[in-house]
């Protein structure tokens, strides 16, 4: 059933063999290492420019990690997702490839098409959904829209790469049947209806072998089978040894100047141990990915041109842009009539997540946005004096960068703070001025050494009394204050993550009085980041002297700790009470933090954190009405759900996400979103739960192609309090006159006519699933089509269903075969409200 790649996109402009030949062995391999963090090297008797890369899941970041430009923030992907929507995909690609030609960026590393395996997945905000057909449609049109910019899509990560625990170790167990059916589908159908320009290996091992030298996935499949002609490129740090990673397929290797290639890939092919043809292959994907993307072109000819007005990331264009999007996939998942609110009528605000709403996770997935809107700002835009806004109880547990209009650097009398760094004899390295209250050592700070110690020092914008004072990143810390306080602390890197120093940096924070606007001046002793022999030394991660991820230098993020300090809990809680007693509507916002949501670390439940359950179950004994926002991208326990009227999921809604959330809270736009994962009433109540592997680094996917709600609705975990697909808008539907469609070829289509039984103009997503005859095979998602709907009307809607969900892997032959006879297909608004049943035979 392979489809050949779309022509429009195998075209290409040269022989690269014919340049390849003119480079020396030497050159080419120069070729496949980064330059920088962030950069590859170019050569200019080919034509060759470098290549530069950025992160850019939920926005381009560019080319530094921490501070740099402003870029846009977009909202997260379950939220691009739970649009149902292509056309939403494609927008969020073509807005995202405007944001990386401002900024001279050829690849955007994104989108993460690794599905939601388990709820307790610490990265799962940066992923589409627990579903591989929604995940592998909506990754196309974000695909179709970048790329039709001219800039490169990376698909990542590949692949079985769901949990983040121990992931640079932990071996990933997989049957071929599961990894066919549902962990490389997305990246089949990105290759096949788009042709993503490159993809990139993930760090952990699949089936015993690490993914950046899985011969078998990369070369087998991904070349050979699918005819692939792009380049994939190593997760950062992720390549572990370089012959075999030649060999397995890796056409690139991240981040330079150092590592694994370089010297020893000449030495392995000078060996014999790879074949200088296979280094060759890689240099003409690279070529490919450059030519494709501008990069390439003949001796003499202009450089590429990149785009010109383009608009700004704080443009009103921008702006109107990423509200709708952020609102369309908000979800309204429970609602007895109070949504949206009366235009008349007080309101109570109540929650931390109100007045400091979290838009974006942790990690490489964070961006430096020119502002982010809170829901307490867009709601008293929308509401004014009809609003009382009351903080909740605390969220974190750990300390937090100190807000840079915080800060003030007595250098140059601007928001942020001065920086300064050293070398071990004292010799300054650089001094600069930060708008930012963290900066990154070691990485993407142009210097030509590593430095050995950092100052930072800023003005505080606190009034005379208790401050929160301290400071994140690996080292020895001294912070000292003008009027003599000092703080003095030892921050050692203690997991076994070799990102940690910089993705999960340790800190320390304490109570200290001090002066109105106190100077404050950090310095820094840096410890080494190298996790070499703590690595070698821990015999349960099996490393040898061979893995280059023990090659990882001094690198990681600094910054400055400085905020007032919080009013304790039980205030916050008497508080919320009298504000929400006193109003006709109290609307709490709760959720998670970069705490939870993060690149290299997993949740241990999904509990919200703290007090936040107390916090909804006072508010709504005493208020007359009650709804709850949920600022979070994945699933969370609701034990008050009975208690409330409603409730909103409003995902990590990007630099809009405040007002896109008063939007949807007051009507002005509809939240159509449909759940992108089901919902477990319990801590453990999920098909597939552990995200830590055993004692010998395993983790197996035991529950096979049945996760998410495959394996619910085949009973293997209690009902979910939400299914997969929920969600309720402020619509009314009804459906009828069903019918399956004739049609020639393999496509299946389905008709059914739609009613809007509401009295407003409303968006429907129609859903349909196929029920296997077979026992062993889990009812899957084969299609859907969103349309929207005049209030009383009646709309025809045709849905395709795909072939490529409809077929089974026979692990015996080697081959897809068709599905047994005597299936039927399921149309629902989620697998909680089945509206059709259709028969196949």
């Amino acid at each position: 059933m392979a489809r050949p790649l779309p022509a429009s996109v195998t075209d290409t402009t040269y022989d690269y063999s014919l340049l390849v030949a003119r480079l020396s062995l030497e050159e080419k391999v120069h070729l496949l290492t980064g330059e920088t963090a962030f950069t590859l090297p170019g050569n200019d008797r080919i034509g060759l420019a470098p290549l530069a890369f950025s992160d850019g899941p939920t926005g381009v970041r560019g080319l530094k990690f921490a501070g740099g430009d402003a870029v846009a923030l977009f909202p997260n992907a379950t939220l691009v997702a739970a649009s149902w929507d292509d056309a939403v995909a494609e927008q969020v690609g073509t807005m995202l490839a405007e944001e990386a030609q401002r900024q001279h960026i050829h690849v955007v590393l994104g989108p993460t098409i690794n599905l939601h395996r388990s709820p307790l997945g610490g990265r799962l905000f940066e992923a589409y959904s627990e579903d591989p057909y929604l995940t592998g449609r909506t990754a196309v049109g974000y695909v179709r829209g970048l790329q039709g910019k001219g800039t490169a899509a990376c698909l990542k990560h590949l692949v079985a790469n769901e949990s983040e625990t121990l992931r640079n170790f932990v071996d990933s167990r997989v049957s071929e049947t599961a990894l066919r059916e549902v962990y490389l589908l997305p990246f089949e159908m990105v290759v096949q209806d788009v042709n993503a320009w490159s993809m990139m290996s993930a760090y952990n091992d699949v089936n015993g072998t690490p993914a950046t030298e899985h011969d078998q996935i990369q070369n087998s499949i991904v070349k050979d089978e699918w005819g692939w002609d792009g380049a994939i490129m190593s997760d950062w740090f992720a390549t572990k040894r370089s012959g075999a990673s030649a060999n397995g397929g890796l056409d690139l290797v991240m981040p330079g100047p150092d590592g694994p290639w370089g010297e020893r890939l000449v030495a392995a092919v000078q060996a014999g141990e790879v074949a200088e043809a296979t280094v060759d292959g890689h240099v003409s994907r690279l070529l490919r990915l450059a030519d494709r993307t501008g990069a390439l072109a003949p001796a003499g000819a202009p450089p590429k041109k990149w785009a010109e007005g383009l608009p700004a990331v704080d443009s009103p264009e921008r702006k109107e842009q990423l509200l709708r999007i952020a609102a369309r996939g908000m979800t309204v998942v429970a609602n007895s009539g109070v949504l949206p609110l009366s235009g008349t009528g007080s309101v109570a605000l109540i929650g931390r997540h109100a007045l400091a709403t979290v838009n974006m996770g942790g990690g490489s997935a964070q961006v430096n946005p020119p502002y982010q809107s809170t829901i307490a700002e867009g709601m008293t835009t929308r509401l004014g004096n009809r609003l009382v806004i009351a903080d909740g109880v605390g969220v974190r547990t750990r300390p937090v960068p100190a807000d840079p209009a915080y800060l003030t650097d007595p250098a140059t009398g601007t928001p942020g703070m001065e920086v300064r760094l050293l070398a071990a004899d004292g010799t300054e390295l650089s001094r600069r001025h930060e708008d930012a209250s963290s900066i990154t050592v070691g990485w993407d700070d142009g210097l030509p050494q590593v430095p050995a110690k950092a100052v930072l020092t800023a003005t505080l914008s606190n009034e005379s009394g208790p401050v929160m004072l301290g400071g994140i990143g690996a080292g020895t810390w001294a912070v000292a204050a003008d009027d003599g306080t000092a703080l003095h602390a030892e921050l050692v890197l203690a997991g076994k993550d070799p990102g940690e120093g910089m993705l999960r940096p340790p800190a320390f924070a304490e109570v200290v009085a001090l002066r109105a606007g106190s100077t404050v001046t950090a310095t820094v002793a840096l410890g080494t980041a190298n996790r070499r022999e703590s690595l070698l030394q821990d015999a349960s991660l099996g490393l040898s002297e061979e893995s280059h991820l023990l090659t990882i230098g001094a690198v990681g993020q600094l910054a400055l700790v400085a905020t007032p300090v919080p009013i304790p809990d039980d205030d916050l809680l008497r508080n919320a009470e009298e504000a929400a007693s006193a109003a006709e509507t109290a609307v709490v916002v709760v959720g998670l933090t970069e705490e939870q949501e993060t690149e290299a670390a997993d949740k241990q439940t999904l509990v919200l954190p703290g007090r936040q359950d107390e916090l909804v179950y006072r508010v709504a004994a005493v208020a007359k009405r009650t709804v709850v926002v949920v600022n979070s991208a994945t699933p969370v326990l609701m034990p008050w759900l009975e208690q409330v009227d409603a409730v909103v999921i409003a995902g990590l809604p990007g630099q809009e996400g405040g007002n896109a959330v008063a939007a949807v809270l007051t009507g002005e736009l509809e939240p159509t979103g449909r759940l992108v994962s089901s919902y477990p009433r319990a801590d453990g109540a999920a098909p597939a739960w552990e995200v830590e592997p055993d004692e010998d680094l395993r983790l197996t996917y035991a529950e096979g192609t049945s996760v998410g709600y495959r394996g619910f609705y085949a009973g293997n975990a209690p009902t979910p309090l939400f299914w997969f697909g929920h969600g309720l808008g402020y619509g009314s539907w009804a459906y009828n006159s069903v019918q399956l469609i004739p049609n020639n070829g393999a496509e299946l289509l389905l008709s059914v006519d739609v009613t809007n039984t509401s009295e407003r103009y409303s968006r429907e997503t129609v859903q349909v699933y196929l029920d296997p005859a077979e026992l062993d095979q889990p009812v899957r998602l084969v299609g859907y089509a969103g349309v929207d709907v005049p209030a009383g009307t009646t709309v025809t809607v045709h849905v395709a269903c795909d072939e490529r969900p409809r077929r089974r892997w026979n692990e015996a032959t080697g081959k897809w075969e068709s599905l047994a006879a005597g299936a039927q297909l399921i149309l629902a608004r989620g697998l909680g409200d089945v509206r059709a049943r259709v028969s196949l035979t």
